[in-house]
């Protein structure tokens, strides 16, 4: 594909390489949104152009295609959550706290960011055919549990965690709780009578999930 004229992509120059930065970022946001509410089938790049003031072209020019922009989606949303468990600061609290830290930062994640689960959801839906292809999504896998991977080791030497579980058990639990509490919460609401999101509820769920896995791993 021909590169778009002189006015869709900028040329060199720092404030040039600031517009087109802006421009990709503008372009990703809408994406994510676009993405979230419709589905990967659903969402349209010509409805994303508009809503960002740019062309089709132009979103092809950055990303090739819509399956690359729907992975550049991804990559940008689990870069955010990952980013904020490797910068957690817990190696100098008691391993139970520490657990709780995590387990709240995922609580909260989730709830102010409702587009990540969904956009998770709807990658599942495809069998994860889109991560499959990013290596900056596979390459954040083992970071990922770092933090775990060493509270647990500091729970376990301490003899407060029993030894049979590893850190992506307790990954797993966290996001299980989380997940669900944003991806189902209509349904459950209209089964339950109960909106999950209810602030009403918050502290008490917060406290829950991390109460859970304390529970759980300081068992015999």
């Amino acid at each position: 594909m021909a590169a778009p004229t002189s006015g869709e992509v900028a040329n060199s120059g720092p404030g040039r390489v600031r517009d087109a930065d802006r421009t990709r970022t503008e372009i990703l946001d809408t994406a994510a949104r676009e993405f979230a509410e419709k589905g990967f089938d659903g969402a349209r790049v010509d409805e994303i152009a508009a809503k960002t003031r740019t062309t089709k072209r132009m979103i092809y020019y950055y990303f090739t295609n819509k399956d690359q922009l729907f992975v550049e989606v991804l990559e940008r949303a689990y870069t955010v959550i990952r980013s904020l468990e490797q910068n957690l600061d817990v190696d100098h609290l008691d391993p139970a706290e520490a657990i709780r830290q995590l387990a709240g930062l995922t609580f909260d994640h989730h709830e102010s960011h409702p587009d990540f689960v969904r956009l998770v959801s709807i990658e599942n839906i495809h069998r994860a055919e889109h991560i499959a292809r990013s290596s900056a999504l596979s390459n954040l896998a083992n970071p990922a549990l770092d933090v775990l991977t060493r509270i647990l080791a500091r729970g376990r030497e301490t003899g407060q965690f029993r030894d049979d579980v590893d850190a992506l058990d307790v990954h797993m639990a966290i996001s299980a709780f989380c997940v669900f509490r944003t991806a189902n919460r209509h349904t459950f609401n209209a089964i339950f009578g109960r909106d999950m999101l209810d602030p009403a509820f918050r502290d008490h769920h917060r406290r829950m999930v991390a109460d859970m896995l304390v529970s759980y791993l300081t068992s015999r």
